[in-house]
């Protein structure tokens, strides 16, 4: 079923450099938007498509039948959806929240608990595939909730992604997105490590990547990124200060869980380190920078290097 067939009332939070594209697509799609952002410039792309202005995330979520929130930190989900008249508090009984930020997978049950209080139903979806993914609408879309919900919602964010799948309860959608993640942090030290080996070989790393995209070392990261770091663009596709808080609520995850990922230590260290030379506001693609010329690093806006680890470049 196409989602213009089953036209929705859309509250949506979180117009950034995901959130843009994304609501971008609902509105083409037919649906009815009314967005709000902490700065309203981020949104006027969507107000000139149509969508109308709220100045409050719960004035955002009144009279919609879905509401879906697109922010950057686990402490601004908890603000949106539970603090005094936000989302919760003022979405209509019967409303669908749909929380598409990586967040916490405690705080995914949690914000479940307390929409179900209300006579609301509440999905974590957090999505892969970055600003190239948000704006061609191939997401993925890993979705945790019950099974009503996510059926109800499905059409709606088949319009933003490609692969919508659903992993189970509250919560799971986050722990997938933690996997990923985890996968991603090794991709990306990798990426950067073969681009700084080609290098120091003496070789065109544009043609290096042109056979190892093509054969089993292929990934995402090669594929999409490296070029990025090649042409000297490290703007954000997803912000390195996002995927350190990822890291983050991954590590404190896996150690409830009781495991142990040393590669992700790893990664996170080298990140941590990249933040605090200046460059949390760029794209992950920055961890190059780490191993990058001065003149490359003065370029992106980095400060002086800070004194590595003995394991770091």
């Amino acid at each position: 079923m196409s989602a213009s067939a089953d036209v929705r009332r859309i509250g949506f939070i979180g117009t950034g450099v995901m959130g843009r594209s994304m609501a971008l697509h609902l509105i083409r799609a037919g649906h009815r938007l009314t967005v709000h952002n902490r700065t309203r410039a981020k949104a006027k792309d969507l107000l000139d498509a149509g969508a109308s202005w709220a100045d409050r995330p719960g004035d955002a979520a009144r009279g919609a039948d879905l509401v879906i929130t697109m922010v950057g930190f686990p402490s601004d989900v908890r603000e949106v959806y539970l603090g005094s008249g936000a989302v919760v508090a003022s979405a209509r009984p019967g409303a669908i929240l749909v929380d598409m930020t990586t967040s916490e997978p405690s705080l995914a049950r949690e914000i479940e608990e307390a929409a179900k209080a209300r006579g609301l139903s509440s999905l974590d979806a957090p999505v892969s595939g970055g600003d190239v993914g948000a704006r061609n609408a191939t997401l993925t879309i890993m979705v945790g909730g019950d099974e009503e919900g996510f059926a109800a919602v499905e059409p709606v964010l088949h319009v933003m992604g490609r692969s919508v799948i659903r992993q189970g309860s509250a919560g799971a959608g986050q722990h997938t997105k933690m996997a990923n993640q985890v996968a991603i942090a090794g991709s990306m030290l990798a990426t950067v490590e073969s681009l700084a080996y080609a290098r120091a070989a003496g070789l065109d790393p544009r043609r290096v990547l042109e056979s190892i995209t093509a054969g089993s070392a292929a990934s995402w990261s090669l594929q999409n990124l490296a070029p990025r770091i090649l042409d000297g663009n490290f703007a954000p596709g997803f912000y390195v200060k996002h995927f350190i808080k990822d890291m983050r609520i991954a590590l404190e995850s896996a150690e409830q869980m009781g495991i142990e990922l040393p590669g992700l230590v790893c990664a996170k260290g080298l990140y941590d380190r990249l933040a605090a030379e200046g460059g949390s506001e760029l794209g992950t693609q920055a961890l190059w920078l780490l191993y990058a010329s001065e003149s490359e690093r003065a370029a992106a806006g980095l400060q002086a290097r800070v004194t590595p680890p003995d394991n770091a470049p």
